[in-house]
């Protein structure tokens, strides 16, 4: 299949690594996830296949993975559909479970998402969580070896508040090696990563705030409503009070999408590039892929931003 590279002022720089990615991702939470996603049952490995070629496509080449995401079908499924193409940046995340206490650890677990992976190299590697009391400094420790070792090309972390974050920039800046990247959940419905200082501090600190969940699980894409609520745990999660107090938000995303010809996920995700953040968005189909692209290759204005930021105080 013939892919498309976006020119150079569609790049954005990954921290301070020397690596350049597109200004959105796509996660892989999805692929394969049977409890929240109900992989298996609403889409299959075709679906996924189709969403991987469309992002990819559409030069969409930053793919989120973690070790855990399906038990290892997500990865499984990264390494098959890549196939080894060097264009596709990939980046997967070490587990800190509680029996993982060894610096060694990180290696280990790196290996076995490389064997998944089918031994393609991985571009970016995260602890996933911080996991308290094991110090930051003792996982910073074991993502310098990986890069030591060739294992990957740089690290980052996910979950990190402020303070965590600063400890991990300060752990990798004594092994000359740079913090690329701090994943976090970052939407118009969650904008806590403004409000406690994450996405200030990784701004001022040259590290690139990766969002996760920049659509709120699907709920910022104008599809569920209070009589058409989200499956599953989603569900729960957002029942229909929450969903139809989150009116008055959907309304504006439509209303300015309607002006610019865009979806409302479109411009959700535009917003979080607006921000200075990288957005990860999920894609179990080719439809979803096609649509998280469209958020890509132009700007909310600045008062259309202020538009969002206030309308969606009261949410997030």
């Amino acid at each position: 299949m013939q892919t498309h590279t976006p020119p150079d002022s569609e790049l954005v720089p990954l921290g301070l690594t020397g690596i350049d990615v597109p200004p959105l991702g796509l996660g892989t939470w999805q692929w394969g996830d049977r409890v929240w996603w109900q992989y298996g049952d609403r889409y299959n490995d075709d679906d996924i296949r189709a969403a991987y070629n469309t992002a990819v496509a559409r030069g969409i080449r930053l793919f989120d993975s973690a070790e855990i995401y399906g038990m290892g079908k997500s990865e499984k499924l990264l390494g098959e559909l890549s196939n080894g193409d060097q264009s596709i940046i990939v980046a997967t995340k070490f587990f800190p479970f509680p029996w993982r206490l060894r610096v060694t650890d990180v290696e280990r677990a790196l290996r076995g998402s490389l064997r998944r992976l089918q031994d393609r190299p991985v571009d970016l590697y995260q602890v996933h969580w911080p996991l308290p009391p094991i110090p930051v400094e003792r996982w910073m420790d074991g993502l310098a070896r990986t890069v030591e070792m060739g294992l990957t090309r740089s690290v980052g972390v996910s979950n990190f508040n402020q303070r965590q974050m600063a400890r991990a920039v300060h752990a990798l800046h004594a092994r000359g090696i740079p913090l690329a990247s701090n994943q976090v959940a970052f939407s118009l419905l969650n904008r806590s990563p403004e409000r406690d200082g994450v996405l200030a501090s990784c701004l001022a600190l040259n590290v690139s705030l990766i969002a996760y969940s920049p659509l709120a699980m699907g709920m910022l894409s104008g599809k569920y409503t209070e009589k058409n609520p989200p499956p599953g745990i989603r569900g729960r999660r957002y029942p229909p009070s929450r969903l139809r107090a989150m009116g008055p938000l959907i309304t504006t995303l439509r209303r300015i999408g309607e002006q610019r010809e865009r979806t409302p996920s479109q411009v959700a995700l535009n917003w979080v590039i607006c921000k200075g953040a990288i957005p990860i968005p999920g894609a179990k189909n080719a439809l979803q892929a096609e649509e998280n692209a469209g958020a890509l290759g132009w700007r909310l204005t600045t008062d259309e931003v202020a538009e969002l930021d206030e309308v969606s105080l009261r949410f997030s």
